[in-house]
């Protein structure tokens, strides 16, 4: 059994950018399909979040109706973006999360998590709920995949560019745990893409790969 599985279920946090500013580094392999890979991506990763044992719950964050309409399909509470940042946009997620269960950790999973497994996702939310706050820093351990506060805890989310330094700064702690393969392979250039597919991507994400002959 997983360390911490009968601790509270956590509600998770995904934020998705309008379609037209999406995966702009994979434009030129994606072409035509890039909007497609983009929510493609992210509801391989909103169906992964919603799968895992300790996930109660997704609340999406967008201003782009297509992946609302998409994500909100796979069972994700979806809510406005408020376009002021990426840590904008997950701190509001956050307050509906907490609207809706206070007494639940809330954590912020980036989207583009095309491989994630729900298992492995447990583990890293099972490590987090030992502290007040942590996170899991990207495969390139420079950026940020997840960050997690327990229940009472002040959200604050410091995502974009060398967000691993900033969690770290800001007293997170950092979860350097084995197995977790998949919550660290964020996408964000086709060595990316093609590792995510070697990890086993999901099937909407790979269906757009062969679009892309990849």
């Amino acid at each position: 059994m997983l360390k911490g599985m009968q601790a509270a279920q956590w509600s998770i946090v995904v934020p998705v950018k309008v379609l037209l500013k999406a995966k702009t580094r994979l434009a030129g392999a994606a072409g035509p399909h890039r909007s497609d890979l983009a929510v493609a991506v992210a509801a391989d990763t909103v169906a992964a979040a919603l799968a895992c044992p300790l996930v109660a719950r997704v609340v999406v964050v967008t201003a782009d109706p297509v992946p609302a309409r998409v994500l909100g399909d796979l069972g994700a509470v979806v809510v406005d973006d408020p376009l002021q940042g990426l840590n904008a946009a997950l701190r509001r997620g956050a307050a509906e999360a907490v609207r809706l269960a206070p007494g639940d950790p809330v954590g912020a999973l980036q989207a583009d998590l095309p491989a994630l497994r729900p298992a492995e996702l447990a583990e890293a939310l099972a490590a987090a709920a030992e502290f007040d706050q942590a996170f899991v820093p990207d495969a390139a351990d420079v950026g940020t995949t997840f960050y997690g506060v327990r229940p009472g805890v002040a959200f604050q989310p410091r995502f974009g560019g060398e967000s691993r330094a900033r969690h770290l700064a800001g007293g997170a702690k950092e979860l350097d745990l084995p197995g977790i393969a998949s919550v660290r392979r964020d996408v964000d250039t086709v060595e990316d893409l093609r590792q995510a597919l070697h990890l086993g991507a999901g099937i909407r994400t790979a269906e757009v790969a062969t679009l892309m002959n990849l």
